[in-house]
């Protein structure tokens, strides 16, 4: 069930969280949804979800206007928000089933979808607790399964993996990749790792504005705009290899790689790539050329550059 943002807009008194933003998620797609604290990510999450009403614009999803049928798109969604809200006085079990008839599985349905939502979010163990008594790891993976017990087509995870360690984040990770394949998740997440090993595509928000839209290689190409590479020369002095790259007519800059004497930082001119003329160089002096690697812009880099004001 496809998701269509239509000049979406939404003030808090005189704040205007979000600022006439339009985007769409495929069926199939996971979008990772970034921005700052205090961008408008969560109000447009909460938006989507009919958590709160929308100010300007609109949202369509599945062909359904949020407007004329609200109640239809949010039979359709799962949501887990950021601060999970749990009954700490009931047992999993329990509380699944609450949420399950809450969300209109019928009473057929009912303990099949509870089985397979403790099975799939690692429960059977802590399934009778009650939630109270759950790590906040474990409160985490209930959250996330209140929110599919329904099968919902579409999915709102607003910081998923929060309380996670390292291997309960990696089955998650796995968890939502493959329910990705069928419907349509939009994660939101500080864990920017995480958004490159989960997501397809990254949306970055800031000030209630689109400030960046692609795959993170698509990000990385615009943030990069010149190449740089590091290369290692032997068989010279490093003073020698570092004058002659400069002098490269690809070059703009050449640098020492942080304190190593015989490694290079070469950034290239505009629209150039001087891997090339280092090789041509390496050979025509006789130098070993031990390493040349291109050197990624991190998405921590981009995010940081699009958010900073």
């Amino acid at each position: 069930m496809d998701i269509q943002i239509e000049s979406l807009s939404k003030w808090y008194g005189p704040q205007k969280a979000v600022d006439d933003i339009s985007f769409s998620v495929k069926t199939g797609e996971i979008l990772g949804f970034l921005g700052p604290n205090g961008a408008g990510k969560t109000t447009t999450m909460k938006m989507i979800t009919n958590y709160i009403a929308i100010g300007e614009g609109d949202i369509i999803v599945g062909g359904t206007s949020v407007k004329t049928d609200p109640e239809f798109i949010k039979s359709h969604i799962g949501y887990l928000p950021e601060n999970n809200p749990l009954y700490l006085d009931m047992p999993v079990i329990d509380y699944l089933e609450f949420c399950a008839l809450l969300q209109g599985v019928s009473k057929a349905q009912l303990g099949e979808r509870i089985r397979e939502m403790v099975r799939k979010c690692g429960l059977d163990a802590e399934k009778h607790k009650k939630i109270g008594e759950l790590s906040k790891g474990y409160r985490q993976r209930v959250g996330l399964a209140q929110a599919m017990i329904h099968d919902p087509e579409i999915l709102i995870l607003d910081e998923p993996t929060t309380g996670l360690d390292p291997n309960q984040i990696v089955e998650i990770r796995k968890l939502i990749r493959e329910i990705g394949q069928a419907k349509t998740v939009i994660l939101s997440t500080h864990i920017l790792p995480e958004v490159e090993a989960t997501c397809d595509r990254i949306l970055i928000i800031n000030q209630g504005k689109i400030v960046a839209d692609g795959t993170a290689s698509t990000l990385r190409k615009q943030a990069q705009g010149q190449e740089i590479v590091k290369a290692k020369i032997e068989d010279t002095s490093a003073n020698e290899a570092l004058e002659a790259l400069k002098k490269l007519p690809s070059v703009e800059q050449a640098t020492y790689f942080n304190s190593h004497q015989d490694q290079f930082e070469i950034q290239g001119k505009p629209d150039a790539s001087p891997a090339r003329d280092i090789f041509k160089l390496c050979v025509e002096k006789g130098w070993i050329l031990t390493e040349l690697t291109p050197i990624e812009t991190k998405l921590e880099d981009i995010f940081r550059d699009l958010t900073v004001n």
